[in-house]
């Protein structure tokens, strides 16, 4: 393995919005190409909306081997293909700042749940990342990969990446490194430190993600085995991520009673680590936090003004998901979740449980103690067939239909579903979720795997996000309730995200840039999926083009895979 070309801070995010904006800066109006040289595509008569922030303007984009070759007037161009933009807005294709697909777009390359919303390019990849796998990982991960009907035949994101590619892919995706991944690969499930050997072997496969094309390293500071990670590991894996332009991505260690606590360790780690820093789904959870969202938003814009580049991201609904484990505490995962299954069935150990959930602590993230009550528990995935007829349902309804109390409900479904069950909690309220999202400095994630009313995906009953975040935020907030203004919405779908993570070659509509690209109607496009109906795609998109090719083409989705891995900025090439 090549040593990291070392230096003491990250390419800063202000120099590459600079970069972005200095393409921003471009006459508008470029010259007709001549009429030898047709284009592939042409895009005529749009009000173009260019993700900078700016108003829109009247043009045609001429696109060329998949890039904007010219944008003017190009009424005369010769062309392969002529899309008539009349009455509708041209922008860039949007990112989705956390996405979770990289296991289902195996399933379904094609995505329609997230191109129908816009999505060109997903960055993926939460914690626990598609790579690096060994035995262990694998054997832990079996249930999910039962359920999916895939085998992971890769161990690498290099082998990862050439299943991508041999398969074809209909949005473009970039990986982080996952710190608990790295943990799981050198300590297993294991509560403890690492050695300082161990610690340089994480480092290591650190350094290997990010030659072989990670965007960064993620954390999920949550879910175990990532709570047992320290402070002080955290900024050395970090750091690594940063010595080759990456970034530090992190759903942080406590988003409810404890958050504040749990922000001041990530501005550690943006400082100690010299690391650009992007919040997951930025929130304050949990009934009694409510309205503290305008102090958590003071606090980042103090760590700003104070030059820590922090940043974070939401998919503005008040309900999150995740796997109904998270409400057991920490140390009853430890060993990996067959431990934890053989705990919930000890009646001693059981009962301990039950006592830290009913237990007030800003210890860890105690999501019993987060919730209105057991009805804000809505189950959305299951892997036991005969379990199925639950989801959908809440779980004060199952505890009536199995003649339990809710906890004792929770903790017999866990068992009978192996751990693997999904759930949404409706834990945030309203106006929190609206400040976070007006925030300049925010951008989107669906935080929901690509998913599909069809086939094997379609079997579930997932949170609407999946379906509906771009377009909900472009009917309820922009349209609706006039949050932010249009050109506001889609910089924050593009050019911010693009900027948060480095890449100067998308995001805006400029020559040159790749030509991923949405057309729509401002004032139609909506969201469909509803939590007891989520499994709808959204409406309104009319063509959307991943590197110049339509993934969907007069509001049909075409069936074409143009999409690309994306390689982050420490990628090498070359043989493992």
């Amino acid at each position: 393995m090549s040593k990291p070309v070392h230096r003491n801070f990250p390419i800063p995010t202000v120099l590459v919005v600079a970069a972005i904006l200095l393409l921003a800066a471009l006459p508008r109006a470029q010259s007709q190409q001549p009429a030898g040289r047709p284009f592939d595509v042409v895009i005529l008569h749009g009000h173009i909306i260019d993700g900078t922030g700016s108003p829109w303007y009247a043009a045609d984009i001429g696109i060329r081997n998949g890039r904007i070759a010219a944008i003017g007037d190009l009424a005369n161009a010769h062309a392969k293909r002529t899309i008539d933009a009349t009455g509708m807005v041209v922008t860039p294709g949007f990112i989705d700042m956390l996405g979770q697909s990289e296991l289902t777009i195996l399933v379904d390359p094609r995505l329609p749940s997230k191109i129908f919303q816009g999505i060109t390019t997903e960055i993926t990849g939460e914690g626990d990342s598609v790579a690096p796998l060994d035995a262990h990982i694998i054997a832990e991960n079996r249930l999910e990969y039962a359920h999916l009907k895939i085998q992971p035949t890769w161990h690498t994101f290099r082998g990862y990446f050439a299943r991508l590619q041999k398969q074809g892919m209909g949005i473009k995706l970039g990986p982080y490194t996952g710190a608990p991944g790295v943990r799981r690969m050198v300590l297993g499930e294991a509560d403890r430190a690492p050695t300082p050997a161990e610690l340089d072997r994480m480092k290591a496969l650190v350094a290997q993600g990010m030659q072989q094309g990670a965007l960064g390293l993620s954390t999920a500071l949550e879910y175990a085995p990532a709570p047992y990670a320290s402070t002080d590991e955290l900024i050395t894996l970090a750091r690594v991520a940063g010595q080759y332009g990456g970034i530090y991505a992190t759903h942080m260690r406590n988003e409810g009673s404890g958050v504040f606590t749990a922000l001041d360790e990530t501005i550690r780690i943006a400082r100690e680590a010299h690391v650009s820093v992007e919040i997951f789904h930025l929130k304050v959870a949990g009934v009694h936090q409510w309205g503290e969202m305008p102090k958590l938003v003071a606090r980042i814009d103090a760590a700003r003004k104070a030059g820590v580049d922090l940043a974070a991201d939401t998919y503005a609904y008040t309900a999150w998901e995740n796997n109904l484990s998270a409400f057991v505490p920490p140390w009853a995962h430890v060993g990996g979740e067959d431990n934890m299954l053989a705990r919930l069935k000890d009646p001693a150990t059981r009962a301990r449980i039950r006592k830290d959930m009913l237990t007030p602590s800003t210890a860890w993230d105690n999501e019993w103690q987060e919730i209105p009550g057991p009805q804000a528990v809505l189950v959305t995935a299951v892997q036991n067939p005969a379990l199925r007829p639950l989801q959908g349902m809440r779980l004060t309804e199952i505890a009536k239909q199995w003649n339990e109390d809710p906890m004792d409900a929770l903790f017999d479904l866990l068992i009978k579903d192996n751990a693997y069950t999904y759930v949404a909690v409706f834990g945030m309220s309203e106006p929190d979720v609206e400040l976070a999202l007006r925030q300049p400095w925010v951008s989107i994630d669906n935080d929901a795997s690509g998913t599909s009313p069809y086939g094997i995906l379609g079997q579930e009953h997932p949170h609407p996000r999946a379906y509906g975040t771009f377009p909900r935020i472009l009917r309820k907030y922009e349209r609706q309730q006039q949050l932010f203004s249009l050109p506001e919405a889609i910089r924050k779908f593009t050019a911010l995200p693009a900027g948060r993570e480095h890449l100067i070659d998308r995001g805006v509509l400029k020559k040159g840039m790749w030509a991923d690209i949405d057309v729509f109607n401002p004032a139609s496009i909506h969201d469909v999926a509803t939590y007891d109906n989520p499994n709808q795609l959204s409406a309104g998109m009319e063509y959307v083009l991943v590197n110049g090719v339509p993934v969907i083409s007069q509001g049909k989705m075409t069936g074409d895979l143009p999409g690309k891995v994306l390689y982050g900025p420490g990628y090498r090439g070359g043989s493992d």
